[in-house]
This record gives structure tokens, sequence and C-alpha cells, in this order.
């Protein structure tokens, strides 16, 4: 990963020469699948490069010996909480210990997370790639990829076992944290309360608002008798059981924060069982439940549609037999079906939603359906070269934060901004969201001049455009097709006028001119040094839109006085204040 200066000045040097031509000859005989290094057993340290942020993010292997050459299996543990665990640390630790289980025959992947954040945003995104990497250089079999993680490991492994529920053959989350208000104590005596946005936006991450999620594949807890994190485990245990579906919970005997050596060995039994069964190919019930359109499936089903995010929604899905699906939704507006090819519809499907019985113009492998007027129906191709309706949908759903879980660039501004005081903060904000996204994300935030954007960067990353329409050129190229105006003089903002010399908008919107790619203006992920108390408060503080008041300076919460702050509509539109 050279640009083209350091390949010219390498080249100037016989040694650089030498160099080059042996990484040319290493890349040679790896396109060739010859690579020796790719064959090394034992503890093995490798990397991916990030869609994110293109940087070059590492993660640790143990492979075994005898690990089979295809369709073998696979284990990502999930490490805890540490400061200060840089990729150096992080590597040294990787190279020196095989971690707490180490399973026959099964690659154990360690995957960086981007440091310490408990796996969500940029976190999530890396366990993610690291594992797509592994399965495609090792020929791992999906349904054989075991989830483990203990304290922050296990809180991510709980987050993402209920948010992402058909990618496990059984997971093992070992004490951590599972919600945000009980576990920070943000209501304690003293405190003052979260704005309401900030409350709702809980639902992104608090896994007690997904438990049917968790009814669908093996799970295992684990928790010490005397771990102040088991109330995190029973908390879920509880809320699963009211759905009629019991969690096994391996208590560790007058154990604290840690493994008991003899719950351990029952731990690994039933996750060996499990892991070796693999993921069922065609289940044939289905319960699925979310708040956003950011997780939205579950083997073959998918959510395309919600009433109103941040709002229950769910989905109870059967296999009937005979070619028959019943479905039973909440909060649901559109959804799609990819039945297993096992269940053969040669004849038709027959697809009934909430008591309605859909009729299908013909069979096909996917089929989807919309609720319009409180009826079903299904979903025709869209006509070539007609625009689709503006409307959220996944990946296109927001709050600000969901732009930096995928490929995003800041966008510099190289004018003058229309008031000082805009183009002051501006800068400032810009300058410190490099910094912070190298510290708390570990990769090197990608940045153009406004006046170097192309249609195609458009078209391969989200655009975070800094500054005013004045100081901005492609903020500026982009107004009049975006549902606010602002100038010199005024700010107007659903149906609210305010001063813009001192208020700048906050915001995430689909890219008028690349539907698929948000554009964020003025905002990088959105909390802040205040929030690293605990991974638990490392939630998203802002939704889709906020004005910020510039008289208030930023602080270590905020980026100055949220004055107004709200979520667009289905439709990406403001709706009534609130």
């Amino acid at each position: 990963a050279l640009s083209l200066n350091e390949i010219y000045d390498l080249k100037q040097i016989p040694a650089g020469r030498q160099l080059l031509a042996e990484g040319r000859a290493r890349l040679e005989s790896l396109r060739a699948g010859q690579a020796p290094w790719l064959k090394a057993t034992g503890l093995v340290v490798r990397g991916f490069r990030s869609r994110i942020d293109h940087s070059v993010q590492p993660y640790g292997l143990y492979i075994p010996e005898d690990f089979p050459s295809k369709d073998g299996r696979m284990d990502i543990w999930l490490h805890g909480r540490g400061d200060t665990l840089t990729e150096l640390s992080f590597l040294s630790g990787r190279i020196k210990s095989k971690g707490e289980f180490t399973p026959e025959k099964t690659i154990v992947l360690h995957p960086y997370g981007r440091f310490c954040n408990a796996y969500k945003f940029a976190g999530e995104t890396d366990v993610m790639e690291a594992m797509e990497a592994v399965i495609r250089q090792y020929g791992v079999n999906r349904d054989h990829v075991a989830l483990r993680g203990f304290s922050m490991g296990g809180a991510g492994c709980w987050h993402l076992t209920a948010h992402h529920p058909g990618l496990w053959a059984v997971s093992a989350p070992g004490a951590g944290f599972v919600e945000t208000a009980q576990y920070a104590k943000v209501f304690d005596s003293g405190k003052t309360p979260p704005p309401w946005w900030e409350q709702v936006l809980w639902h992104l991450y608090d896994v007690p608002d997904y438990a049917a999620n968790l009814t669908n594949h093996p799970i295992v807890a684990y928790s010490g008798e005397i771990d102040a994190q088991k109330e995190a485990a029973d908390k879920i245990i509880a809320s699963v059981k009211a759905l009629g579906v019991e969690i096994p919970h391996l208590i560790g005997p007058k154990t604290g924060h840690k493994y008991h050596p003899e719950t351990k060995e029952l731990l690994n039994q039933a996750v060996d069982a499990a892991a070796t069964k693999g993921r069922p190919s065609a289940p044939e019930l289905l319960r699925f439940e979310t708040y956003t359109l950011r997780y939205n499936n579950l083997d073959w089903l998918r959510i395309d549609g919600l009433a109103q995010h941040w709002e229950h929604a769910s989905v109870e899905a059967s296999y009937k037999g005979s070619s028959r699906i019943e479905l039973k939704t909440k909060g649901v507006t559109a959804l799609s079906l990819t039945p297993p090819k096992s269940w053969d519809a040669k004849a038709g499907w027959k697809i009934t939603i909430d008591g309605q019985l859909v009729p299908l113009p013909k069979a096909a492998d996917e089929m989807a359906f919309r609720k319009t007027d409180n009826r079903w129906s299904p979903v025709l191709p869209e006509a070539p070269n007609r625009p689709a309706p503006l409307r959220k949908v996944h990946g296109l759903q927001g709050p600000i934060d969901d732009a930096f879980m995928d490929s995003f660039v800041f966008v510099r501004p190289t004018g003058t901004a229309s008031n000082p005081k805009v183009g002051e903060w501006a800068a400032a904000e810009l300058e410190r969201a490099i910094r912070t996204w190298k510290v708390n994300f570990r990769g090197e935030a990608r940045v153009v001049d406004d006046k170097d954007v192309t249609p195609e960067l458009m078209q391969s990353a989200h655009l975070v455009l800094w500054g005013d329409p004045a100081s901005n050129s492609v903020l500026g190229q982009l107004m009049p097709q975006l549902p606010f105006q602002w100038n010199e003089q005024d700010l107007k903002v659903g149906g609210t006028t305010y001063e813009a010399a001192s208020r700048v908008p906050v915001l995430i919107y689909p890219n008028p001119l690349s539907p698929s790619r948000y554009i964020v203006i003025n905002s990088s992920y959105t909390f802040r040094n205040g929030s690293n108390e605990t991974n638990a408060l490392q939630t998203p503080k802002l939704p889709d839109w906020a004005i910020v008041d510039l008289r208030t300076p930023a602080d270590h919460r905020w980026p100055g006085l949220v004055e107004h702050a709200g979520f667009f509509d289905e439709n990406w539109q403001f709706p009534k204040r609130r």
C-alpha cells in the first residue's frame, strides 16, 4: 500500500528497488494462491483494508494444524475493554497468547474492533469485515461460526447476536452490559437527564429491545455468581423467557468477573455441540423485532419499510408446509421473503400476511410486499429509469452516526463562509473530527477539498460537508435540492427561521446526486469525550437533524447549544415540531 511518490522514492536506491521486487513477487504468489505465509498455522496476524476509511485494520488468528481445507468451523472472540489497546499492543498479544478458547479443528478470529467501542459503529463493521476476510481466505463454512466474548466483549456478543441474529451457529456472551440507562445510571440523583432524542436513540443498541431476535438460534450465557455484571444477563434471560424461550445460563460458583474453570468446560461442551450442529438450513419459524432498518433481516425474512422509525416493529414468519407461509406483523409497511430452495413451490406460494391472503402474479425466488391503506399487495419491479420515491430504507435511514459505519469522506471547504463565526466553528469541528476519529476508531479519515469532489467519489462514499453554502461549493450546489434554506441572513428549517450569523444545521440526508449515499452536514460521529467514561454511553447523541446555537461554545458533550433536534419522517421530510 504505497503512494506513487513513495514508490518513486524507493526506486532511487538499490535497497528500495530490491524491496519493491520482493513485494511484487510476493503479490504475484498471493494471486496464484502460493504464498507460504497463507499456510501458516498457530498464532497468526493478518489485516484488511476497511471500506469505511481505507485504513488497514488488524486481526489475530489461531489456526490449528488440522484445520480442514474447506467447510471448517470458526469461533470469533471479542476482547474486553482496554483503554491503552493500541494496534501494537493488540498484535503483540495476538502473537503470544492463544486466548480463552481454542476448540479442536477450529479457527479462532480475534478482531481488533477498532479499539475500544464495545463493537458498535465502526467497531461493528470491523467484526463483519474481519469475518468476511477469514471466510474468503480459509474456506470457513458460514453455518458453523460461533460468537464469544467476555466483559466488553460480552457486551459486544449480546449486541451482535441481537442485531445480526441470522449469522451465528451459537453465541456465548460472558458478562457485559446490555443497555444504557440502568448500567450507566443516567437518571441518578444530581445528573441531568439526557434530551428526549438521545433516549429514543438508545433503541439502536439496547439489547432488551431486540429480545425476540434471541429466540431463533442457540445462546449459552455465562456469569460469575458474584459478578455485578451478572445482572445484565439476568435481564436478557428474563426478557426472552417471557417469550417462551429459555437461554441456558451457566453460573461460576463464588466467582467474580472471570471464568470459573469447571463451568468454563461445561460452556465449551455446549458451544461445541451447537457449533458442530450448525445453523439450521431452513428454519420454519422466525421471530424478529427492530426499531430501525439498519437492523432488518433474519434468514429468509427482510423488513424493508417501517411505519415509524424508533417505534417497535416486529414480524413472526412461519412455514406451514405445502407452499404456505404465514406472517404476523406490527409497525411494518414493507417486507421481502427469500424462502429456502428446499421448500419447493412449483405450484406457487400461498402467502398470508396479518390474516390476508396476498395473491402473487407468479412464482419467484424473492417476493416483496408493501402495505398501503392497511392492505398488503405484492411489489412489482420498478419501471426502468424510473426514480424510486424518497423514503427511509436499509442503509439510508439515519441517524447521523449511521454514515460512519460505511465509506465516508470529509469534504473541506475552500471558500469563505458568509458569517465568520460559522466558518471558525466549522474549521474547529473538522479539525476535531479528524483527530478524534483517529483516537476513538483508529483510522485516518479521508479528507478532500470541495473542488476535488468527483461524481465517482459521490457514488462510492458518504460526503461529510463542512462549512456553509458559501464556503463549501458542494453544499452550495446541493442546497436547492435539500429540505431547508440557508443564506447569509437566515436559516429556515422545518418552518422555523433562525439567525444564520450564530446558528448551523447539523444533519444527515440522502445525497440528491447519489441517492444510495448520504450527505452529512457539519458533523462527525456524535458522541464526544464526555461519553468515554463507559462504553454504554457511547451511543448516538444527535438524531437526523439539529440546530446548533454557536453562542454557546462547544464542550466535551455537545458541539454548542442544541437548540432544536429531531428525526425526519419515513419520507425524509421534517415532521411537525415535537
